[in-house]
């Protein structure tokens, strides 16, 4: 598996910054309102959310590097959901102008850290800075086709995948283990080791995006479990960063 250091992160953010920054500046005003991939949400939703978790995690790290922890967003899950609602149905303008100043707040704030700022705990899972920047480029990448405007998995890098292989392997039901065979790539093996097995082939991105929960685009995926063809198994829910009350 490929190791991101803080500084293949930093730049990967960036990317991923200006990939999202990219899609909202080629949107039209019709197109906030259009349902996006996630069901229930359309690309005003989205937007909302990418400007959120940016912000969310900026704040992360603007009270680490205090001593401080706060949670990730205000009023939990339910803060969460709420601001979403509130702010889908913006202007495109207002979607654009909110999504600029977060991603910058965002990146300024990555951008500042030294090597034990990185370091510092958060409340995000309880980890520290380098897990919160590692969710962000998971946000800022996955919702980036969750937009909808043509630019699917099969964009996602050769390290996002490996990082999504290793982060969704909470993905596994208890007593399975999955080997996922990307084409022309070693194998990784996921879940806990003498339980069932079973064996995912196909194109590296189409793997990632199936255990992330997306369509996979390139049609290649195929399971097979003591040499037999069989269906995709069954995945545990995304590992949460926002804990639901009920």
């Amino acid at each position: 598996m490929t190791s991101i250091t803080a500084e293949n992160l930093l730049d990967e953010l960036r990317r991923a910054a200006d990939v999202v920054t990219g899609i909202a500046a080629k949107l039209r005003e019709e197109d906030v309102p259009a349902a996006s991939e996630l069901p229930g949400w359309t690309r005003g939703h989205v937007l909302a959310h990418l400007a959120g978790i940016a912000d969310a995690m900026a704040r992360q790290v603007e009270y680490a590097a205090r001593g401080e922890s706060i949670e990730l967003y205000d009023g939990g899950f339910e803060g969460r959901t709420r601001a979403i609602e509130l702010s889908a149905r913006h202007s495109l303008d207002q979607h654009r102008a909110d999504l600029a100043a977060a991603l910058d707040r965002a990146l300024a704030a990555f951008g500042g850290l030294d090597a034990a700022g990185w370091r510092e705990p958060i409340s995000y899972r309880g980890g520290v800075v380098f897990d919160g920047g590692l969710a962000l480029w998971r946000e800022l990448t996955i919702h980036a086709t969750d937009l909808g405007t043509g630019r699917g998995p099969e964009t996602w890098s050769r390290p996002f995948c490996e990082h999504l292989f290793e982060f969704l392997a909470a993905r596994v039901p208890e007593g399975e283990r999955f080997v996922l065979q990307p084409l022309g790539l070693p194998s990784v093996a996921l879940g806990a080791a003498g339980g069932r097995s079973t064996v995912i082939n196909g194109m590296l991105t189409d793997i990632a995006a199936w255990l992330a929960g997306r369509t996979p685009t390139l049609g290649s995926l195929r399971a097979t479990a003591a040499a037999d063809g069989v269906e995709l198994p069954a995945l545990l829910p995304w590992p949460a960063g926002v804990p639901v009350t009920k």
